[in-house]
C-alpha cells in the first residue's frame, strides 16, 4: 500500500510538471553559483545593508561642512499701551509702539570650524562599518555558494540513484518473467514467484522514494537559481572526478584565518570601536563653530525705536564650546565601547578556535570519503562479478533463485553506496572550501 501511494504521489507530480516543463536548463556547477549570486534577495539584502553604510559615512563626513538655513515666521501678540517721550513741540515720539503683527525672516550660515578630532573619528567608525558589512557580504555569499552546492551534489546523486534503482527494476522484471517461465514449466517451486515479487516491490519502492527526491531537490535547487518551476534543472557534471588533495591542515588553518569573511568584519568593527573612544574622548575637548546670519523682519527687534516697517540687520560670530562635566555620560559611553571591543575580541577568539577545530575535523572527514572510495569500487566490481557468476549458475540450474535475488540486492546496494561515497566526497569538498573561505 506504501508502494502504490508514493507511486500515485509521485506520479502526479511529475504528471504535473511534464504538463508544464517546456525548457531544459543543462547547469553546470559554476553557472549554477553565478545565477544564485545573481538572484539572491539574501545577498541583495547585504549589498543595501552596505550601501546604508556608505551612506552614513558620509553624513559623518558632511558634519563638519557648513549649513546655510533659512527660516521665516509670524508672531500675533496683544495690543499694549504705546510708550513714547514727549519733544519741546508738544508732540509725542513713540519709542515702543503697538505693533502686534510681527514678522520675521533669516538666513544663517552655521559652519563648525573645529571640533578636536570628533567628526574624523566617527567617520573612520562608519568607515570600519562599511568594511564589516562588506565581509559579512562575502559571508553570506560563500554561504549561498555551499549551500547551492549541497543541493546541485544533491540532485546529481538523486538522479544517479534513480538511474541506478532503474536498473535494478529492469533487472527485477527480467528475473521476475524468468522465474515465472521456469515455475509454469515446472523448474521452480511456486513460492519463487512471491520471492522474486517481492525483490521487485522492493526495487519499485526504492525507485518512487528516489524520483520524488528528485522533484524535492529540483525544487530547492530552482528556488536558490530563482529559477520558475516549469524549468527543468538538468546537471552537467558527474560525481566520479579526480579533485586535488587538500593541504596540510596547518597551511589550510593559516589560510582560513587569513581569509574568513567572519574575522575580518569582527576586526573591522572592532577598529570601529577603537575610532567611537576618540570620538568619546573628542568630547572632552573645545569645540569652534562659526555663524552669520541676515535678518529681514517687521519689526526688527534689532533696531530701536521699533518701527512697522521691514528693516533688515546682520550678525557673524565665533563660538567656542568647552564641555568640562557631563554628568559621567562621557565615561559610561567609554565604558560601553571597551566592554562591546571586549566581546568582539573573545568572539574573534571563538571563531578562530572553531576555525581551527573545522579544519581538522573536515580534513578527517575528507580524508575518510576518499578512503572509503577504493572498498566501495571494488564491492562494486565484485558485487557485479558475483550477480554475474550466479545469474550463470542459475541457468544452468545450480543456484536457487534466492541466490540470484540476493545477488542482486548486494549489486544494487554496491552501486548505491559507490554513489553515496562519490556524494559525500563532492560535499566536503565544498564544506572545506567554505571552512577555508575561499573565494571563487
Amino acid at each position: 500500500m506504501r508502494s502504490l501511494a508514493l507511486a500515485v504521489l509521485v506520479g502526479v507530480v511529475f504528471a504535473g510538471r511534464a504538463g508544464a516543463q517546456t525548457d531544459v536548463l543543462p547547469l553546470t556547477l559554476d553557472d549554477a553559483q553565478a545565477r544564485a549570486v545573481a538572484s539572491s534577495h539574501r545577498l541583495a539584502e547585504g549589498r543595501a545593508r552596505q550601501q546604508a553604510a556608505e551612506a552614513v559615512v558620509e553624513v559623518r563626513r558632511r558634519s563638519d561642512d557648513p549649513t546655510l538655513t533659512a527660516s521665516a515666521g509670524y508672531t500675533r501678540t496683544n495690543h499694549i499701551q504705546e510708550f513714547g517721550v514727549p519733544q519741546p513741540d508738544g508732540k509725542l515720539r513713540v519709542i515702543y509702539p503697538d505693533i502686534p503683527d510681527n514678522y520675521r525672516s533669516r538666513v544663517e550660515l552655521v559652519w563648525p570650524v573645529y571640533t578636536s578630532g570628533r567628526t574624523d573619528a566617527l567617520a573612520r567608525a562608519a568607515l570600519a562599518e562599511v568594511s564589516a558589512t562588506g565581509a559579512d557580504l562575502a559571508a553570506a555569499r560563500l554561504d549561498l555558494r555551499l549551500e547551492v552546492t549541497r543541493a546541485y551534489w544533491a540532485l546529481v546523486t538523486a538522479r544517479d540513484t534513480v538511474r541506478v534503482l532503474e536498473q535494478a527494476l529492469a533487472t527485477a522484471d527480467r528475473s521476475l518473467a524468468d522465474v515465472r517461465t521456469r515455475v509454469e514449466a515446472g523448474l521452480l517451486p511456486p513460492n519463487d514467484v512471491s520471492r522474486s515479487e517481492a525483490q521487485r516491490a522492493r526495487s519499485e519502492l526504492l525507485l518512487v522514494e528516489a524520483r520524488g527526491r528528485v522533484v524535492v531537490v529540483s525544487i530547492d535547487l530552482a528556488r536558490l537559481l530563482g529559477l520558475d518551476p516549469p524549468v527543468v534543472i538538468e546537471p552537467t557534471e558527474v560525481l566520479e572526478g579526480a579533485a586535488p588533495s587538500p593541504a596540510e591542515g596547518s597551511a589550510l588553518i593559516g589560510e582560513a584565518l587569513a581569509a574568513r569573511p567572519e574575522l575580518a568584519a569582527i576586526e573591522q568593527r572592532t577598529s570601529g570601536f577603537d575610532a567611537r573612544l576618540d570620538a568619546i574622548a573628542a568630547t572632552r575637548k573645545p569645540t569652534v563653530a562659526l555663524a552669520s546670519g541676515y535678518d529681514l523682519a517687521n519689526p526688527n527687534q534689532r533696531i530701536f525705536p521699533r518701527q512697522d516697517t521691514w528693516q533688515d540687520s546682520f550678525d557673524i560670530s565665533l563660538n567656542v564650546s568647552w564641555q568640562f562635566w557631563d554628568s559621567g555620560r562621557a565615561k559610561a559611553d567609554r565604558a560601553e565601547a571597551l566592554a562591546n571591543q571586549l566581546v568582539l575580541q573573545e568572539r574573534r577568539n571563538e571563531v578562530a578556535s572553531q576555525i581551527r577545530s573545522d579544519v581538522q575535523r573536515q580534513l578527517v572527514d575528507l580524508a575518510t570519503s576518499r578512503a572509503a572510495l577504493a572498498p566501495a569500487r571494488l564491492a562494486l566490481t565484485s558485487a557485479r562479478e558475483t550477480r554475474r557468476v550466479v545469474s550463470d549458475r542459475f541457468e544452468a540450474g545450480v543456484a536457487t533463485t534466492l541466490d540470484v535475488l540476493d545477488a542482486q540486492l548486494a549489486e544494487m546496494q554496491a552501486e548505491l553506496d559507490r554513489t553515496r561515497v562519490l556524494a559525500d566526497i563532492r560535499l566536503r569538498e565544498a564544506r572545506l572550501s567554505r571552512i577555508v573561505g575561499r573565494q571563487p
